[in-house]
């Protein structure tokens, strides 16, 4: 039977599948080091799985609204205003099963065949494919590693055209880990606002930050922004939660509506005793997540030094998220390699540490490589790099 032509071209996520293949080769007894996981390696925070584990015990685990229960949907009310200084009423919030479900529903509500969406390259491996599924266009444009892998004004004044009907914005950004000052976004948004265009934030790393720089929202830069933008986050990242699948977004109640809609017949609603976990997520400090923030800070800073010591490798030095993305084309080069996607193969083959190649972040020349993990695992693969390159010259 054939399958429905939306599918057909869907390109697989390249970070699952090499987290997949690394699996398989450390389950026939190899010693792999996997850098391609997007998740902290730290448990959920206990006072986070009480309240999960109460929940259970007095029957919280029956259907709840579509578009999340109210006690979630103050809390992150609450956050956004304490975080951000920005005001939002409940029908302008909705609760999704993951920061990604958000944005696969954003794109189903918001485009109809044809319409297009501006991606900075390099970009998340879900967004062109969740555009295609919704029938729309992405155009990409190449943020260049000379400007920190950032979007300019200029940039993207010359990609709209009469069909474009939103841009992307990812800061801290997967996979660069670079972050957008309020200048820099006060710019794009005003290049939005002369198009009306709709600004698609995805800030499921601010919490992530390792720098003297606080993490600044494009919608809080002023009123006619924060009508413009939908902003997208979760759990995930910031309280070590991926496998809950709580995310959430946050805008213009028309569309809020509209996603809630759609998700009453997909989803139905998030899971009951996630949603509980992660109102309580953000109900206090946690000091295992402030551990958690800087353990993230000492291995970017040591695995950096270490990465930047390789033969043919050179890195724009993150400020946020738990990625780093160095160039690796002239050590490619080097070790007679027709392509990173082959080299980074190789790599797993031979040293067994798993890379993603920059091809599914639309950046070929580029691989991405997660310190989410040990300090020793991190070194240990630093060596195993290294070894490769020289052994291949």
């Amino acid at each position: 039977m054939e399958l429905a032509t939306r599918v057909q071209t869907l390109t697989p996520s390249s970070t699952l599948a090499i987290t997949a293949k690394a699996k398989a080769l450390r389950n026939s007894g190899h010693d792999v080091i996997g850098l391609g996981a997007g998740e902290p390696d730290f448990n959920t925070p206990s006072y986070i799985l009480d309240a999960a584990a109460d929940a259970m015990r007095e029957g919280f685990t029956k259907y709840t609204p579509s578009g999340g229960i109210v006690e979630l949907k103050d809390a992150i009310i609450n956050k956004m205003k304490k975080d951000q200084g920005l005001d939002y009423e409940r029908e302008e919030v909705i609760v999704t099963t993951g920061a990604k479900h958000a944005l696969y529903t954003l794109f189903q509500v918001l485009l109809n065949p044809g319409d297009e969406v501006v991606i900075p390259t390099p970009y998340w491996v879900s967004y062109p494919e969740q555009i295609k599924l919704a029938k729309g266009q992405p155009v990409f444009v190449t943020a260049s590693e000379a400007n920190h892998f950032k979007l300019t004004p200029e940039q993207l004044e010359n990609k709209i055209t009469s069909k474009t009907k939103a841009v992307i914005i990812n800061s801290p950004s997967n996979p660069t880990g670079i972050m957008y000052s309020k200048q820099e976004l006060q710019a794009l948004g005003e290049v939005c606002l002369k198009h009306n265009l709709l600004i698609i934030s995805d800030e499921i790393y601010e919490k992530l930050i390792y720098t003297d720089d606080q993490h600044v929202s494009i919608a809080e830069i002023s009123p006619e922004l924060k009508q413009h933008t939908i902003i997208i986050n979760g759990v995930s990242k910031s309280h070590a939660m991926t496998g809950w699948r709580i995310g959430y977004a946050l805008g213009d109640n028309k569309i809020i509506q509209a996603m809630t809609n759609l998700a009453s017949h997909s989803t139905s609603n998030p899971t009951s005793i996630a949603q509980v976990a992660a109102m309580h997520a953000y109900s206090k400090t946690d000091d295992k997540l402030e551990e958690m923030k800087q353990a993230f800070s000492e291995r970017l800073e040591k695995t950096y030094q270490w990465l930047i010591k390789i033969p043919g490798v050179t890195c724009v030095k993150p400020e946020g998220a738990f990625y780093l993305f160095p160039n690796v084309k002239k050590a490619v080069e080097m070790n007679g390699f027709v392509s990173v996607d082959a080299w980074v193969e190789a790599i797993l083959e031979e040293e067994k540490v798993a890379l993603v190649p920059g091809s599914g972040f639309g950046a070929p020349e580029n691989v991405r490589l997660s310190y989410a993990t040990s300090l020793e695992n991190l070194e240990e693969a630093m060596k195993r790099l290294q070894r490769f390159v020289k052994n291949h010259q």
